[in-house]
């Protein structure tokens, strides 16, 4: 199957100025040269050139499609191998069509993520490179894509190789003192192995302590709206998404269901969850909105508790604080702009620490602190530094842990003078896993299985 020349869609389904039709491998050109008509044939053409022409249905002779072909010839394109790419009208119908020739031709349909495998079996990008193509892909904030194009242009790769190579170092030098036990070097390598072996540690430390950030700016933070009815949950939600996305009104209990909607607040990506109140009810439908609020309560990475200024605070507002206990929130005293009838110092004395905001979602004031609040709780130093390398990937998260603990147990036996060969092999370890993040040491199962995660042309 890797011999085949494969072909897909690279642009989403549906109505558009073009879409592109991708077609890669050793006979890429020569398939679309059956199909295509032009002033001179595609195989004649100077690699990445881009030409005018007709589709033709060799069956009829009929032009189906105009269109600009672009040509790249082996091994400067993505996938190393000769790449056609067939630029028609953006109609369902004239893409189909186009692909459809294209694989009668003689072409496969690609697999969901192919071309990016290719790309990684040709040893153009290594696995870490390939998974951040999906990264930039599905990217919901600046900061987002500029973590997934770092990981694209190898930032993340190059710190593991370099881990990598000291640890092969430290491997030789125990390697040395086995074969070569005349020359009694052990004194010597017991701290030079210690000292590197603390070395790496503390660079996989230091990647690890992105973890958390680099995850939030990849998949989003899960934030819950909760409050009783009518304190301006839905307010707060359209004042965060810069858009009327929930209906807002006098009536207690008019959100009945979940609303879900991604917001981008100081670089960070929020998948803001509007809950229905949360409150004793004997509505059979606003009861089942209720239970579905306190399922997500529980899911939720921040929870954005509202409170109303205007009324004292009841037992429902304290059993919210109970539900909330050593969870990331903000608690926010929204209406203001309303005579004070809560008693600010018990709700800070409830937030036990963590930050309390002010609001009147009403006049639309408030919000920069709330946003502010929100990017400093995950993000001391400013979502915006540059100089980080951030670990995004649960699979790479996952993966430093255990090359940790690994060094953890190498540095162990050298501690405790156990023979060299022992911590060897928990160095040796070590350099497996972190090759997994870059795929060196990774099993074809697992890199199918990653694979097949991307969308279907890419």
């Amino acid at each position: 199957m890797e011999a085949d020349t494969i072909a897909a869609v690279s642009t989403p389904m549906g109505e558009g100025a073009i879409a592109i039709v991708r077609v890669s491998g050793d006979e890429a050109i020569a398939i679309t040269d059956r199909i295509y008509k032009g002033k001179k044939p595609l195989v004649e053409v100077p690699s990445h050139t881009i030409h005018y022409g007709k589709i033709i249905d060799p069956a009829t002779g009929q032009a189906v499609e105009e269109v600009m072909v672009s040509v790249m010839k082996a091994p400067k394109t993505f996938t190393r191998e000769d790449v056609v790419e067939i630029n028609c009208h953006g109609g369902l119908v004239s893409v189909n069509r186009v692909l459809e020739l294209v694989l009668n031709a003689g072409a496969r349909l690609a697999e969901p993520g192919e071309f990016t495998k290719r790309a990684f079996l040709n040893g153009r990008i290594d696995l870490s490179q390939a998974e951040a193509v999906m990264d930039l892909i599905r990217a919901k904030t600046d900061r987002a894509m500029k973590i997934a194009i770092g990981q694209m242009e190898g930032r993340l790769s190059k710190l593991v190789k370099s881990l990598r190579q000291t640890l092969i170092e430290m491997i030789a030098a125990v390697e040395v003192n086995i074969d070569y036990p005349e020359y009694d070097a052990e004194e010597v390598t017991h701290p030079l192995l210690l000292r590197q072996a603390r070395s790496v540690r503390e660079q996989i430390e230091s990647l690890l302590t992105t973890a958390k950030q680099g995850k939030i700016l990849r998949e989003g933070l899960s934030t819950a709206i909760i409050g009783r009815p009518n304190v301006g949950k839905s307010s707060l939600l359209n004042s965060l998404a810069h858009e009327n996305k929930a209906i807002v009104t006098d009536i207690p209990g008019t959100t009945r269901d979940v609303i879900e909607e991604y917001v981008n607040v100081r670089g960070v990506p929020l998948r803001l969850i509007d809950t229905a109140g949360i409150r004793e009810t004997d509505d059979v439908v606003e009861k089942i909105g209720v239970e579905r609020s306190r399922q997500v309560l529980k899911k939720a990475d921040l929870i954005l508790l509202l409170l109303n200024n205007n009324e004292p605070l009841t037992e429902e507002d304290r059993r919210l604080f109970a539900a909330i206990e050593n969870m990331d929130a903000i608690i926010i005293i929204n209406k203001m702009d309303l005579p004070t009838a809560l008693d600010h110092d018990e709700v800070r004395k409830l937030a036990a620490g963590r930050p309390v905001i002010t609001t009147s979602l009403l006049k639309e004031e408030g919000i920069d602190r709330l946003e502010e609040a929100i990017a400093s709780l995950f993000f001391s130093e400013g979502v915006e530094a540059q100089d980080v390398t951030y670990v995004s990937n649960t699979r790479h998260i996952a993966l430093l842990n255990r090359a940790l603990a690994a060094i953890d147990d190498a540095i162990g036996a050298i501690e405790s003078g156990l023979p060299i060969d022992m911590a060897q092999i928990d160095i040796r370890k070590a350099w497996e896993i972190l090759g997994e993040i870059i795929g060196d040491t990774v099993s074809e199962s697992l890199i199918d299985q990653l694979f097949s995660q991307f969308c279907l042309g890419k």
